[in-house]
């Protein structure tokens, strides 16, 4: 959709003091990644460096480009604590002719992310432009990716914001043009929509841009080549920090690079 190639929807999970839903380190080539929470708080740790809390309403990019490796983590803070995470994490292509930039990372804190009243809804523009707002995310191809809260009953007209356009019901009843939206469940759109909230009100998503082509994905690797997706799987294999495939400071672990068969 547009740009994005990879939509995780995760939580609302309890995260008890017991709970070790901690991300060791891993690598990815070719993508931004993109995390947004609802609730909670994860500890991002990259081997450029970077420790960022991430928490509510911030948008915190990570365009991996020729290489990176991240830990997603509970901090240190809250390990005797019980909280509630609830997020998205979505992945993006980049343009082919930055698929080998330098690997980057950026942190947008929530009270920088611009929000609005259009009509009945309250729509935060978590990246790119719409309705007379701009993010200041900066992304490497045109993409759009908004938080839309309606009350209870509300209405809210969706115009064609992006060359290509979808809509995902995050929490409560939506409808497109009448019809229910299955929970969890993404629309794409072709024209303007009226979304309509339940009786309990709704929060939802939109996502879109300008699309950017055939893409591979192979674990956490995505590239125009498979070669290329090769190279990366023995790089991290080999802890190659040539290649962007070095160790995050101050941690030990790291997710292996999982079985496969003989011919890829």
């Amino acid at each position: 959709m547009g740009p994005f190639l990879f939509f995780d929807h995760f939580g609302p999970v309890t995260i008890t003091p017991a709970a070790n839903h901690d991300v060791r380190p891993h690598p990815h080539i070719g993508l931004a990644t993109v995390t947004y929470l609802f609730e909670g708080v994860i500890l991002h740790r990259d081997n450029l460096g970077y420790t960022q809390r991430i928490e509510p309403g911030a948008i915190n990019w990570m365009t991996a480009g020729s290489g990176i490796v991240h830990s997603e983590r509970k901090p240190e803070a809250e390990r005797d604590s019980s909280y509630v995470n609830h997020g998205l994490q979505l992945w993006l292509a980049l343009p082919e002719a930055a698929q080998e930039q330098p690997a980057t990372f950026t942190h947008t804190p929530a009270d920088a992310i611009p929000e609005l009243r259009d009509g009945d809804a309250r729509v935060r523009v978590l990246v790119g432009q719409a309705l007379g707002a701009q993010s200041p995310v900066v992304t490497l191809s045109p993409t759009l990716y908004l938080d839309v809260h309606l009350p209870a009953g509300g209405q809210w007209t969706l115009p064609m914001l992006a060359e290509e356009q979808a809509v995902y019901g995050v929490q409560g009843e939506v409808r497109i043009d009448g019809q229910p939206l299955a929970p969890h469940t993404m629309a794409v759109l072709t024209a303007a929509t009226v979304l309509t909230a339940g009786p309990d009100g709704a929060r939802l998503v939109v996502i879109g841009g300008q699309p950017l082509g055939r893409r591979l994905i192979w674990w956490n690797f995505v590239s125009t080549s498979k070669e290329r997706i090769e190279q990366a799987a023995q790089a991290w294999t080999h802890g190659d920090a040539s290649l962007g495939m070095g160790q995050v400071p101050g941690e030990t672990e790291r997710i292996p690079l999982p079985l496969r068969p003989s011919t890829p």
